[in-house]
């Protein structure tokens, strides 16, 4: 199907940056011609993971109209990574915590990030809960009575997040197994094929580069 006969693409930035530069512009063009014969206007949003959407029709409230024509010579930042979320609340906190069990407050704050943002109180579907969203046989494994206490929870994921780093000596496997289960990277022998775990590891790495310098040595 060629794209200009699809009312919704999307770019993920993982070819060469002229490869990308090309499919946008040839997209964008497939689908202004599509839309301008019936006067329609093509809309746009970028998600958390740097995907770039395009379509002629607002699907949901993070599409943006495109205000004026775009040529096919549009082209796509080369680094089109999430900004680590800008937080400074639990720094404190984090930087004990993490200090304690031996673990850089960057990589723990981008962990926590990542999975919160923040959120002393989220609880995910799954019932994974607080900051680092511990499920509750971790929580219990870990020895927290109170997850949904930011005091508690940092102390039990980092205590487990130490526990992963100090299984795989490397960051990546341990954030993997963090997201995924030691189960799940022991099996594939490294980070699993998942799509949402290795956006995942990308974006706390990411993130980790971001908060270097929030915590001083």
């Amino acid at each position: 199907m060629s794209l200009a006969g699809c009312d919704f693409f999307s770019i993920r930035p993982r070819f060469g940056f002229r490869t990308v530069c090309l499919v946008v512009g040839l997209g964008i063009a497939g689908l202004w011609a599509s839309s301008a014969s019936g006067g329609s206007t093509i809309y746009r949003f970028v998600d958390a993971e740097g995907v770039v959407h395009f379509s002629d029709v607002a699907h949901d409230r993070r599409f943006k109209p495109i205000k004026k024509k775009l040529s096919t010579s549009v082209a796509v930042s080369r680094s089109n990574r999430p900004k680590a979320p800008v937080q400074h609340a639990f720094d404190l906190l984090i930087a004990r915590t993490a200090r304690s069990f031996g673990v850089d407050p960057a990589l723990v704050k981008a962990v926590v990030a990542a999975e919160s943002n923040f959120q002393v109180e989220a609880v995910s579907h799954a019932g994974a809960q607080g900051l680092m969203q511990l499920m509750p046989g971790t929580a219990e494994e870990m020895g927290v009575r109170a997850p949904l206490k930011a005091g508690d929870n940092l102390k039990g994921g980092v205590q487990y997040l130490k526990a992963m780093l100090d299984r795989y000596g490397d960051v990546e496997h341990a954030l993997a197994a963090y997201n995924a289960g030691p189960g799940a990277v022991d099996r594939h022998g490294g980070i699993p094929p998942y799509r949402e775990t290795q956006a995942y590891v990308k974006r706390v790495l990411n993130y980790y580069r971001g908060y270097q310098h929030h915590f001083p040595r």
